[in-house]
C-alpha cells in the first residue's frame, strides 16, 4: 500500500509527493515519529522542520541538512525555514515604531487600556496605546508623566479621540501632547479631519541634515470607513493648513512639508470590534483598504507608502495569521486585554468578560454621540445596560422633551434606570457642564430636546466609569465595551490556565497570539506542500506561560 495512502500511526500522511533528487543528511537519532517529540518539533520554530521518509515511515526532525544526492536511506519530502514571530506583517512597522513585533494593543476609553498596562507592554517592546478617550485633562497628564518615566525611550501611543460636541476639549488634549512631546498618537472615532490633529501632525514636521522629512508626530487613524481612510491617507487639507498658518500655530516650511506626506503614517482597519464600530466584516473591510492605500499611493509616490492593519476580530493566532496572509501590516487586539489584570476594568467586568461568548454582544447607544444615533457594541451578559440605554435612545427619538414623556414612563426611569429623580440627573447634570462646558448649559437651557439628551447622557456616562470603579449595586448597569472576538478567545484558552482571569497578562497573551500564528503559518506551509497533519498537531494552545517567573 502507497505511504501516500495510509494514515501512519503518529499521524502523519503524504496527500501527495513528488520525487526528488534532494536527500536529508544527519542524524538519525534526531528524527521523531511519535506523537510527542513531533509537536515539540513543529513547535521548535526558531529552527527549520524537514519532513523526511525513511523505512516507508515518515518523521519530521530540525537537524541536519538537505543534500542533492539520488542515494540515500533518508528522503526529503518537505522543509520549511525558521520563522520568527518579527517576520509577521511589514518589518517597516517594527523600525518605524521601535517594537519587536507587528503587535500593538488599541486604546480603551477611561483609562481601560491603563498606564499599567501601556507600560507592561512598552517594555515589553509592543506597541500600546493610553485610553485618554473620556478621562479628564488632570488624569490624562498624570498618566503622560507615569508612563514617560518607566519608558523613557518608549514605544508608547496615547489616543486621541474625535469629539464633535467638545472641540475644545480635542484641542486641549492636543495641546497636552504638544507640551510632553508625545510622539504618537491613535486617532479614533473621527468623521472628518479637524484642524486638531492637523495642528499636531504639522507641528511635528522638520528637514533633517540632509534635506528629507522628519515625521515627528506620529499618527496612527483607526477608520471603518473607506471615505475617512481617504482623509487620512492623503496630506492635510490646504485649507486648514492656511488656517495654522495665520494662527502662528505652524511655519510656512511646516505647512509646505504636510503637503507631501500623508495625515496618517499607519491605517487600522477597524472591523467588528468592541465600542465604536460599524460591524464590517474583516475578509470584506481589509481587502478594500489595502486597494485604497495603493491608488493613493500611486497618485501621491509617498516616500514612506502607508501602511495598514488590522483591529477587531483579533483574539487568537488564526486570526492574527488570517489578517497577515490577507496582506496586514500589523494587528492590534482590544477586547481581550480588557480581560486582564493590567487593564482599568473592574474585577466583576473582567469575570463576565472571561465568560463571554462570540454571541454575548450587542449595539448600544453611544453616550458621546447619543444624539447622533451613533451606537457601540457592549457585552449583554450579565448586564442590562444594552436594553436600558436604547430604551433611552427610543425615548429621545420619540419626544421632543422630558415633559412629552408619559408619567408611567418617567417612574420606570427613575426606578430602574436613574434611581432617582429626573429633576435631580439634572441638577447634578447642570452643575457639572457649568464647569465643564457652560456654553452646552445655555443652549440646553433654551432647548428641551438637549436638556432631555443631556439626562439621559448622564446615565450613559456613568454606566461605564461604573464598570470601571466596581460600583456595588449598579452591576446590572455597567457598560463594558466588548466585540465577538472576546468570546473567540475564551474558546481558544478554555481549559488552559488563562481561562481565570487573574492568570491573563497583556504581555503574556501578546506572545502566545504571535508565537501561535507563526506556528500555524509553518503548519499551513506544510500543508500546502502536501502534508497531511493530524489535529493534535494543527493547534496551537497555551500551555504555560511566556513570562518569565
Amino acid at each position: 500500500m502507497s505511504i501516500a495512502n495510509v494514515l501512519l500511526d503518529n499521524g502523519l500522511r503524504l496527500t501527495s509527493y513528488h520525487h526528488t533528487n534532494q536527500t536529508w543528511k544527519g542524524s538519525l537519532e534526531k528524527i521523531c515519529f511519535t506523537p510527542e517529540a513531533i509537536k515539540k518539533t513543529l513547535l521548535t520554530l526558531h529552527k527549520p522542520c524537514y519532513v523526511v521518509r525513511t523505512n516507508d515511515k515518515i518523521g519530521i526532525t530540525n537537524d541536519g541538512y538537505i543534500s542533492p544526492s539520488d542515494v540515500a536511506e533518508v528522503k526529503i519530502l518537505m522543509a520549511t525555514p525558521p520563522i520568527f514571530p518579527q517576520q509577521l506583517g511589514d518589518c517597516n512597522f517594527l523600525s518605524f515604531h521601535g517594537v519587536k513585533c507587528a503587535y500593538a494593543t488599541g486604546a480603551m476609553a477611561n483609562g481601560i487600556a491603563s498606564a499599567d498596562m501601556i507600560i507592561a507592554l512598552g517594555k515589553a517592546k509592543i506597541l500600546a496605546s493610553f485610553g485618554a478617550g473620556g478621562l479628564p485633562i488632570q488624569k490624562i497628564e498624570a498618566a503622560i508623566q507615569h508612563i514617560q518615566k518607566e519608558l523613557p525611550q518608549g514605544p508608547y501611543a496615547f489616543n486621541l479621540i474625535h469629539s464633535p460636541h467638545e472641540p475644545s476639549m480635542e484641542r486641549c488634549v492636543v495641546d497636552l501632547y504638544l507640551k510632553y512631546g508625545v510622539k504618537t498618537i491613535e486617532a479614533s472615532a473621527f468623521l472628518e479631519i479637524t484642524p486638531n490633529i492637523v495642528y499636531y501632525r504639522a507641528v511635528g514636521l522638520s528637514l533633517n541634515s540632509v534635506n528629507k522629512i522628519e515625521i515627528n508626530n506620529k499618527i496612527i487613524a483607526k477608520i471603518s470607513r473607506r471615505e475617512v481612510a481617504t482623509q487620512f491617507m492623503q496630506p492635510a487639507p490646504e485649507k486648514i493648513l492656511r488656517g495654522l498658518v495665520s494662527q502662528g500655530l505652524i511655519t510656512e516650511l511646516q505647512a509646505k512639508l504636510a503637503n507631501k506626506v500623508p495625515l496618517a503614517d499607519d491605517i487600522t482597519v477597524e472591523a467588528d470590534s468592541g465600542g465604536h464600530t460599524d460591524n464590517r466584516p474583516l475578509v470584506c473591510l481589509l481587502p478594500s483598504i489595502i486597494t485604497l492605500r495603493d491608488e493613493i499611493q500611486a497618485k501621491y509616490n509617498y516616500t514612506y507608502p502607508i501602511r495598514v492593519g488590522v483591529a477587531g476580530g483579533i483574539a487568537t493566532p488564526g486570526s492574527a495569521l488570517a489578517a497577515f496572509m490577507m496582506g496586514a501590516a500589523y494587528v492590534v487586539t482590544g477586547s481581550v486585554n480588557q480581560s486582564c489584570l493590567e487593564s482599568g476594568a473592574s474585577k466583576h467586568a473582567k469575570r463576565l468578560l472571561s465568560q463571554a461568548e462570540m454571541a454575548d454582544v450587542m449595539m448600544a447607544p453611544a453616550a458621546d454621540m447619543f444624539e447622533m444615533g451613533v451606537k457601540l457594541q457592549v457585552l449583554k451578559r450579565g448586564t442590562m445596560f444594552a436594553l436600558r440605554a436604547q430604551k433611552l435612545y427610543e425615548l429621545y427619538r420619540n419626544y421632543k422633551s422630558i415633559e412629552e414623556i408619559p408619567h408611567t414612563e418617567k417612574l420606570k426611569l427613575e426606578k430602574q434606570i436613574f434611581r432617582m429623580a429626573l429633576d435631580e440627573v439634572w441638577e447634578v447634570t447642570a452643575n457639572y457642564l457649568s464647569q465643564r462646558n457652560p456654553d452646552k448649559l445655555g443652549k440646553a437651557l433654551n432647548n428641551p430636546k438637549l436638556k432631555m439628551a443631556l439626562i439621559f447622557r448622564w446615565y450613559l456616562g456613568l454606566s461605564s466609569r461604573w464598570s470601571n470603579t466596581g460600583e456595588k449595586g449598579r452591576e446590572l448597569d455597567y457598560q463594558i465595551w466588548c466585540g465577538p472576538a472576546m468570546g473567540s478567545f475564551n474558546d481558544w484558552v478554555r481549559g488552559s490556565y488563562l481561562t481565570s482571569p487573574e492568570n491573563r497578562h497583556v504581555v503574556d497573551i501578546a506572545n502566545h497570539i504571535m508565537t501561535g500564528a507563526a506556528f500555524l503559518y509553518r503548519i499551513q506551509s506544510l500543508k500546502m506542500q502536501g502534508l497531511q497533519i493530524a489535529d493534535q498537531y494543527s493547534h496551537y494552545y497555551p500551555i504555560s506561560s511566556t513570562l518569565e517567573v
